[in-house]
């Protein structure tokens, strides 16, 4: 007879090096604004899947939509200048 085992040990067994690095956290914190308007934007349209959008869904969208493109501009702003030596302009 064949004994069943789990696996868990083995699997289990490598958790402590899995965990994301404070780098990791720190770009994800930076990452943040940009997700979030992803989301918002997602919600806007998921609202809309099962009818026809009105007026102030379409807004919802348009205003979303420009709130994760700001988002993404504001993030590639910022790691331009902090990628710019010595503060050249």
């Amino acid at each position: 007879m064949d004994h069943i085992v789990t696996v868990q040990d083995a699997v289990t067994a490598f958790a402590d090096f899995m965990e994301p690095t404070n780098t990791e956290l720190d770009a994800i914190e930076r990452e943040m604004p940009v997700i979030l308007a992803g989301i918002e934007l997602l919600d806007a349209h998921i609202v809309t899947l099962d009818r026809t959008p009105t007026e102030l869904d379409t807004r919802r969208i348009r205003r979303a939509r420009r709130r994760a493109l700001a988002a993404r501009v504001a993030m590639l702003n910022r790691t331009a200048d902090a990628s710019l030596p010595g503060g050249a302009a």
